[in-house]
């Protein structure tokens, strides 16, 4: 079947349905905007509700569409919020990914809570940011529930933003109309924000302390952490923050550039010059009129690139900046900090497999390119590692130290959990294999686990709890994990005989990877 055929079928699924009658005696929550009838279920003897596809905003379509987000109105009457909303418009993907079923609609901004049923105190609140490179997945995906870490006492959040070319774009007729002043291209991160704000105005209702919020994302998710950790509109809005394999060295495009004016032929620099490019290229007139009308499904050929950077913005008002320089000048928030990467992230792939990091591989040198095959040990050491270093590992620790060095409780990581049930031999532990043991949902995962799995994700999850209530992981007996003000370069690895201190794991490549990014950006 067709992209576009199998599009067409989701979003035909999209119409809106009666509610199935709701259950006697569930659980009700008031907020500002409504009644909210939620469910009940059981974990480890703890009764948890949950309260699902919960509107934060207006659906951004029509006039909306490529508009900041606007809070979600009130409703009469008790809503029921026992399943969850449609994940928004995306490229199928494979397995999944973070990716909740079937449908999917541009009405998609929701979220998820979960919270003990006993509360006797106000509880700290985990909000989780979905991983996807900005153009897959969804808050929905059994992966996120939340229902394990709430039955350890935390209220958890979960949410969809806008994705592709629905959440981040521009192009000039759309500049044309907008008002001065008003933010745009970033919309998936706007989305966040107010996600945010729904979350400070609401957590109450649920248990929770909306003085006490910890972002926590995967992947992408923990690109759109750190986003949010340099972001005006979102300080104050958490007290904690955890990047689960985010980026760190990646550069925003801008919004406009007049180079772009004088580039005719040439590939366009800014968001706005790409995204007329693509209009032009897709047949569609140049007028806010027109690309509002295009259909979603439409909006997705060809798939933008988030490593490429058609996704990453500066904004200039949301995001004025790129990461490493605002947390290089000190301007992150001031939080504490949970960093870290899989040990073997992309193992699997060559530099020139990921835009743009072949054309770094390129440009070295023979003399870089002779110290790197030394430092990795050989070609195929070098294949096999030195893009999970250039993405994730060298960036993971420069953050780190860069957070500590402002003052900052920060705690880096290694996770090393391969589950022996799995069929397949690994290198170690892959991109985005760590989520099932962060919410200790084993159960949804895609391969097989056994006993030491669920020790894994017991010690793991409990860590990233520990850390939601008190801005530091250690307690409850656990290993001690070092934070890297008094203790620079060590880690807490996660491995299948459990945790272990140990300095940052092969520091001389990563060495070599930030001489290599500090020459680069000297040029």
């Amino acid at each position: 079947m067709s992209l576009t055929a199998l599009l067409g079928a989701a979003l035909l699924m999209t119409s809106p349905m009666q509610d199935a009658p709701v259950p006697p005696e569930q659980p009700v929550v008031a907020i500002g905007r409504g009644q909210l009838v939620g469910r009940e279920a059981s974990h480890a003897g703890v009764t948890v509700e949950s309260f699902k596809g919960v509107p934060y905003a207006e659906p951004p379509v029509g006039a909306l569409r490529w508009r900041p987000p606007v809070p979600a109105e009130a409703w009469t009457g008790p809503r029921d919020a026992g399943q969850v909303g449609a994940i928004c418009i995306q490229p199928p993907a494979n397995g999944d990914n973070g990716v909740g079923p079937l449908p999917m609609s541009e009405d998609c901004l929701t979220l998820n809570v979960w919270t003990p049923a006993q509360r006797d105190h106000p509880l700290p609140v985990m909000v989780w940011i979905h991983g996807g490179g900005y153009i897959n997945g969804s808050g929905t995906a059994a992966l996120y529930d939340g229902t394990s870490l709430a039955s350890r006492g935390v209220v958890v959040v979960t949410l969809n933003y806008r994705l592709g070319r629905l959440g981040f774009f521009d192009h000039p007729a759309l500049a044309a109309e907008r008002p001065a002043g008003e933010a745009a291209g970033n919309y998936g991160v706007m989305d966040m924000v107010l996600a945010l704000q729904w979350v400070r105005d609401h957590a109450a209702a649920f248990g929770g302390d909306p003085g006490q919020v910890t972002i926590f994302g995967e992947s992408a998710g923990g690109v759109a952490v750190t986003q949010l950790m340099v972001a005006e509109q979102a300080r104050g809005l958490f007290s904690k923050a955890i990047v689960e394999s985010g980026l760190g060295r990646q550069q925003g495009v801008a919004l406009e550039d007049v180079a772009d004016a004088e580039a005719s032929g040439q590939t366009p620099r800014s968001t706005r010059a790409r995204g007329a490019a693509w209009a032009q290229g897709a047949g569609v007139a140049p007028t806010a009129e027109a690309l509002r009308a295009v259909p979603a499904e439409r909006l997705l050929e060809p798939a933008p690139s988030f490593y490429g950077g058609d996704l990453i913005l500066n904004d200039g008002i949301v995001i004025k900046e790129d990461i490493e320089s605002a947390f290089a000048a000190g301007r992150e928030a001031p939080v504490p900090l949970i960093i870290g990467t899989n040990s073997a992230e992309f193992w699997w792939m060559k530099p020139s497999d990921l835009t743009p990091y072949g054309e770094i591989d390129d440009a070295m040198t023979p003399e870089e390119k002779a110290a790197f095959l030394t430092g990795y040990g050989g070609q195929e050491g070098y294949d096999a590692h030195v893009l999970s270093d250039l993405v994730f590992n060298e960036p993971a620790r420069h953050l780190a130290r860069l957070h500590a060095a402002n003052g900052h409780p920060t705690f880096l990581y290694r996770f090393d959990v391969v589950s022996a049930a799995m069929n397949e031999p690994h290198a170690g532990a892959t991109h985005a294999s760590e989520r099932q043991y962060v919410f200790d949902t084993l159960s949804a995962s895609p391969w097989a686990t056994d006993d030491r799995d669920q020790r894994a994700a017991d010690l793991m999850s409990g860590y990233w709890i520990q850390f939601a209530r008190e801005g530091d992981p250690n307690g409850e007996g656990r290993l001690r994990w070092p934070d890297l003000r008094p203790e620079p370069d060590q880690l807490l690895e996660f491995t299948n005989d459990g945790p272990a201190v140990k300095p940052v794991p092969e520091a001389g490549r990563l060495d070599l990877i930030e001489q290599l990014y500090g020459r680069r950006k000297a040029r």
